[in-house]
C-alpha cells in the first residue's frame, strides 16, 4: 500500500484568508471612491469603498497584534520556497485595471462589476492568491510557498504546500 497526500489539508483561518482577499483587492475600492459615480452618490459610494478597504486590513492588523501578543511562532522545515512576486503582474492586469475602467452608471453595469469582483474573490481564495496585499508590502512583509523537504518521511509531504508571511 503506497501512502498519497492527502488532499483534505484546511488551512484554517478562514475568516483572516478572507479578509486577506478581500485587503488585496482594497486599492480597487480606493479608486473606485476618487473615481465616483452618477449613479451612486458620493456619501454612499465612499462610505461602502471606505468599509470595504478599511475594515478587511483593519482585521488583519489586529491578527497580526494578536499572534505577536501570543508569540504564535511556528518552526517549519522548508524543501523549497518560492517568492510570488511576479503575480503582482497577474493582479495588476487581470484585476485591478479591468475593474478600475468599469463605469458604475447604471444597475446593470454596477450588477456586472459586482459579479466580476465576486468571481475574482473566489479565484483568488481557490487558488491562494490572498497574499497580493499593497499594505503587507508597504509593511515590508514578503509571502513565499513552502514546500516540505523531499526526505522519505512519509508524514512530510501532507501538507503539499503553504504561504508563510515573512518580514525581510
Amino acid at each position: 500500500m503506497v501512502d498519497t497526500p492527502s488532499s483534505t489539508h484546511s488551512e484554517g483561518l478562514k475568516a483572516v484568508r478572507l479578509c486577506m482577499v478581500l485587503g488585496s483587492i482594497s486599492p480597487l475600492f480606493i479608486f473606485w471612491a476618487i473615481k465616483g459615480s452618477r449613479f451612486i452618490s458620493d456619501g454612499w459610494l465612499f462610505a461602502i469603498c471606505a468599509f470595504m478597504a478599511i475594515i478587511p486590513n483593519a482585521v488583519l492588523f489586529l491578527r497580526f497584534r494578536t499572534a505577536k501578543k501570543q508569540a504564535d511562532k511556528r518552526v517549519l522545515r522548508v524543501g523549497i520556497s518560492d517568492d510570488h512576486r511576479h503575480h503582482i503582474l497577474v493582479y495588476l492586469f487581470a484585476m485591478l485595471l479591468p475593474l478600475y475602467s468599469v463605469d458604475l452608471e447604471g444597475w446593470r453595469s454596477l450588477s456586472a462589476a459586482l459579479a466580476a469582483l465576486a468571481f475574482i474573490v473566489f479565484l483568488f481564495w481557490h487558488l491562494n492568491l490572498h497574499y497580493m496585499n499593497l499594505a503587507f508590502a508597504v509593511l515590508g512583509y514578503r509571502v513565499f510557498m513552502i514546500y516540505p523537504p523531499i526526505d522519505g518521511n512519509r508524514f512530510t509531504g501532507k501538507v503539499t504546500a503553504r504561504s508563510v508571511l515573512v518580514t525581510v
